[in-house]
């Protein structure tokens, strides 16, 4: 078979995080070329330069990470707090899309995959304000997706949860046997996903056999969301 995005620029934001190292390690064992981009993307102008630094983009992957601030309530969270998860995750991916569409429709093809999260889908308390960003992202992806799908540029959203990360699952979590009877509680498999299997769905709606998936959302969670 060959190689499933051979001759593709593919851009990734945050690549030295959260699902950036597992994706280049595939899409360029796929053909693809990668430009890894580690910037902070909040500054103004920053989104613009990481696009036009990267030159022709055929495929984006928003990579966007954020704090979560988990177990704070909301009338507890800081202002700073709640700023933080938009200005991390909400802000640059509209950047980001704002800066590389017009190319893209130029050429009348493209595709823009944001990794994004299950939080998103369910309630959950006290991730008010990482939730909240994170269901900004899967609406500013359903809008933008039938937007530009006249374009032949498909935006899709990954949204995902218990994935194997050092930030979120670290060794010694994996390890605790607390952890690992709410992990079999809460999720249906009974396991964390490996990042190879989320870089790999990420890897589907990047290549041409996605072409008729658009301004969709999701789930890749092990059953945590059905719907």
């Amino acid at each position: 078979m060959a190689d499933r995005l051979s001759g593709k620029r593919v851009l990734v934001t945050q690549a030295n995080d959260y699902m950036g190292p597992a994706t280049i390690e595939l899409f360029s064992a796929e053909g693809a070329h990668v430009i890894s981009d580690e910037s902070d993307l909040r500054p103004d102008g920053a989104c613009e330069n990481a696009v036009a630094q990267a030159g022709e983009v055929d495929i984006l992957i928003a990579n966007l990470a954020s704090p979560n601030y988990s177990g704070i309530d909301a009338v507890d969270l800081r202002s700073d707090q709640w700023h933080t998860t938009f200005d991390m995750m909400v802000h640059p991916l509209h950047r980001l899309c704002q800066a590389v569409l017009p190319q893209m429709i130029e050429r009348q093809c493209g595709k823009i995959v944001v990794y994004g999260s299950a939080t998103a889908l369910k309630g959950l308390k006290t991730v008010t304000a990482y939730s909240s960003a994170r269901a900004a992202q899967v609406g500013y992806v359903q809008s933008l997706g039938v937007e530009v799908a006249p374009n032949n540029i498909q935006v899709n959203l990954i949204a995902q949860n218990y994935v194997e990360n050092p930030v979120y699952y670290p060794p010694e979590l994996k390890d605790n046997e607390s952890f690992m009877k709410s992990l079999r509680r809460q999720v249906p498999l009974g396991r964390l996903a490996r990042a190879e299997e989320d870089a790999k769905f990420a890897l589907f709606l990047a290549s041409d056999e996605s072409d008729f998936f658009v301004g969709q959302a999701i789930p890749f969670s092990g059953g945590w969301i059905q719907r």
